[in-house]
């Protein structure tokens, strides 16, 4: 199984891009998908995540801003991103836990321009 990450890019202050991950091959099980990031010079952190019950989960700095969500039937998880900030630049990576494996995605660059 293969992750996927697209819609990365450049953006201004105050725009938005939609993130997808896409997973390729047959998983069972999946639990949560989520998306993390890692900032030059910072460690990868959180940024949200969604359960296998719709149940999300947010880092502080993105509430109100970004939205997850996730179709089950294509294993493709969506990161929703609005009113970015310069410290939003990052590459983006997505994961996907299940009932044995956690998977990781190969990253996709977000630039904010201020």
């Amino acid at each position: 199984v293969q992750l996927q990450a697209f819609g990365g890019g450049l953006v201004q202050a105050g725009g938005f891009l939609r993130l997808s991950c896409a997973a390729s091959g047959s998983m069972f099980r999946v639990n949560v998908m989520g998306w993390y990031r890692q900032a030059p010079g910072k460690q990868r952190e959180l940024v949200a995540t969604i359960a296998s019950t719709g149940t999300t989960n947010y880092a502080d700095s993105v509430k109100g801003r970004f939205t997850i969500s996730r179709d089950n039937a294509k294993n493709t998880v969506y990161l929703q991103m609005t009113s970015l900030k310069p410290e939003d630049t990052a590459v983006y990576y997505c994961r996907t836990t299940t009932a044995t494996h956690d998977y990781w995605g190969q990253g996709t660059q977000v630039t904010v321009s201020s």
